[in-house]
């Protein structure tokens, strides 16, 4: 194969190396001729990011030849260490609220629903001390990573107890009484300070590496490789930091994308300066050299589980054009959240079927009042998102689930699903012939009137930059075809050959049948329809309503909603005013 200038300067570099790499850059390809170029005595470590990376990173050193490569993730190299023939025993999916609740038998202490929210931020200062480089709980500020008012002024009041509890937690783990989690041995192995005996370490997509991980690579005599991509870091929640920025190591750049066209490369470009609104933002190039035609994979991407639920929701509820369906994951994750409430349990709650919810966190709660207080108070995103579904589409929502779960194919018929459906985090690594985003990721007008509350400390820079990063994976996974929501698009873009802006009409027929949308202009939609594909408001459908029943026309109501034909049809559909005042 032939090997760009930059990979060969890599390639032939000496002594500790940090390597900044752009989306479809070759970055493993890199990383494996690198290590083909040592001498074929030295020890290798290559630290990949998850299992699925693991596996295919020891396929593709196996096809080279190279025999003298380990292939780890930082847990699986932590197990080997702290859990393998120890007394230990793993909770694999982790602890919910309600077992935190029974293990350390809380208390209410006060307040609706106190222990439970207690719980809560337990399990998360757990999280956040596991994965830190600190060597001990004091040495953190829990306060520093909640940014809800509310959730603040909870955790102040009862910090010291919360505090308590969270070491009692941990103490319980450590002294064998209660299972271990995975975040807990990958803490006990940093601590342990562990020498490994390796000549040279590679570690693959750096920028999402805990800082527990960081300090274990940084403290090891081999010759240490970072490689990532600054832009790419989208761990954040789960307490990553962006350790290409934090490591001092002789800097070297793949800028060459193989996976997409130039064209995709200036949209990622114009996104990513998305950042000068939040401040340290440094101009940054990308060459698009992909020319890939193919249009066989194809998925619909979110910023969210739930969002990404929502959109199947939509299909299913309101057309029936595409029989089979892949969700990247298990497909019975998406109506759970982490902490392991269902979606049903939610519609129970809000149908006031008491006696049919499972998850004892909603069943303690005696209304939707109550669940919609617990969430203001521990931030729980995936509750509220949950709420927002139920919400909307109530007791319809076994049904809809049933016919999703129905199209769903297995995993070794993956191949015959017309549409997937998957997370940005899910597709990390991965990339798809056309790619379609749901409109759920940050815009540049949110961002604008985010970044003035920065000032004063109301938002969080780290967490608006990881947003902007969303969207920059998100839209840098496509091979060939990239279908934008208007909302999303930066002002200045014009679509072109790979970019097209859609409404849902034209983007379902489209995944379907063999014709492609006419490539259309962003500011020209924009002005022409100004509010084409933003969400319809409570005043807006009443109005829609009116007109309806007063026989205006099609056209007359697009140019008063200042939408597109479309979209005006599909929302008429969806209030049903056909059948109602027919």
């Amino acid at each position: 194969m032939t090997l760009t200038p930059e990979q060969n300067q890599i390639i032939s570099s000496i002594g500790n190396l940090k390597i900044n790499a752009v989306a479809g850059s070759g970055k493993t390809v890199t990383m494996i001729e690198y290590a083909a170029t040592r001498p074929v005595s030295s020890k290798i470590l290559y630290l990949a990011f998850n299992k699925s990376v693991k596996q295919e990173a020891i396929r593709k050193f196996a096809a080279r030849g190279l025999s003298n490569v380990a292939v780890e993730t930082a847990h699986s190299l932590a197990f080997r260490y702290i859990v393998s023939g120890s007394r230990y025993k793993v909770k694999s999916q982790g602890y919910k609220t309600h077992e935190i609740v029974e293990i350390l038998k809380l208390q209410n202490i006060g307040e609706n629903h106190a222990e439970y929210i207690v719980a809560n931020h337990i399990n998360k200062f757990v999280a956040y001390f596991c994965n830190s480089d600190k060597q001990k709980l004091q040495e953190l500020n829990y306060l520093d990573i909640v940014t809800d008012v509310k959730a603040q002024n909870f955790v102040t009041k009862y910090y010291n107890y919360i505090t308590h509890q969270t070491r009692l937690l941990l103490a319980m783990m450590d002294r064998f009484e209660i299972e271990i989690t995975h975040d807990f041995y990958l803490k006990k192995f940093q601590l342990s300070q562990p020498v490994l005996r390796y000549d040279y370490i590679l570690f693959d997509e750096g920028q999402d590496a805990s800082p527990a991980m960081l300090d274990v690579f940084l403290k090891q005599q081999a010759v240490k490789v970072i490689v990532g991509d600054t832009h790419q870091q989208i761990y954040g929640w789960r307490f990553a930091v962006n350790s290409l920025e934090k490591v001092d190591f002789n800097t070297l750049q793949l800028s060459a994308s193989f996976r997409f066209r130039q064209d995709i490369a200036d949209l990622a470009v114009d996104i990513l300066r998305f950042k000068k609104h939040i401040g340290g933002y440094t101009d940054i190039q990308i060459t698009g050299k992909g020319n890939s035609a193919d249009n066989k994979t194809k998925v619909i991407l979110a910023r969210t589980n739930l969002g990404l639920l929502l959109e199947a929701i939509k299909l299913v509820a309101n057309r029936n054009i595409v029989k089979h369906i892949y969700f990247e994951g298990n497909i019975h994750s998406y109506t759970y959240a982490d902490d392991g409430a269902s979606l049903y349990d939610v519609m129970n709650l809000y149908a006031g079927k008491r006696h049919l919810i499972r998850d004892k966190l909603i069943l303690s709660m005696k209304n939707i009042d109550e669940l919609e207080d617990y969430i203001e108070k521990t931030e729980d995103a995936q509750l509220g998102m949950m709420l927002s579904i139920v919400k909307e589409y109530e007791t319809d929502i076994p049904q809809i689930i049933k016919e999703i779960k129905e199209k769903h194919v297995a995993d070794d018929e993956r191949e015959k699903a017309e549409l997937i459906f998957s997370t940005v985090h899910r597709s990390k690594g991965m990339e798809y012939d056309t790619v379609r985003l749901v409109n759920d990721f940050i815009t540049e007008e949110k961002l604008e009137k985010l970044a003035k509350q920065i000032e004063l400390s109301e938002v969080s820079t780290d967490r608006l930059n990881e947003e902007i990063n969303l969207l920059y994976v998100a839209v840098t996974r496509t091979k060939n075809t990239l279908y934008l929501p208007v909302d999303l698009t930066p002002a200045k873009t014009d679509c072109s050959g790979s970019i097209h802006l859609y409404n849902d009409d034209e983007w379902y027929n489209t995944m379907v049948k063999p014709y492609k949308v006419k490539a259309c202009n962003g500011k020209k939609i924009r002005k022409n329809y100004p509010n084409a594909y933003k969400p319809w408001t409570p005043e807006q459908d009443n109005e829609l309503t009116a007109m309806y029943c007063e026989n205006v026309g099609i056209r007359e109501m697009a140019k008063h909603f200042g939408r597109k034909h479309g979209p005006i049809l599909s929302r008429i559909k969806k209030l049903e005013l056909e059948e109602k005042y027919e």
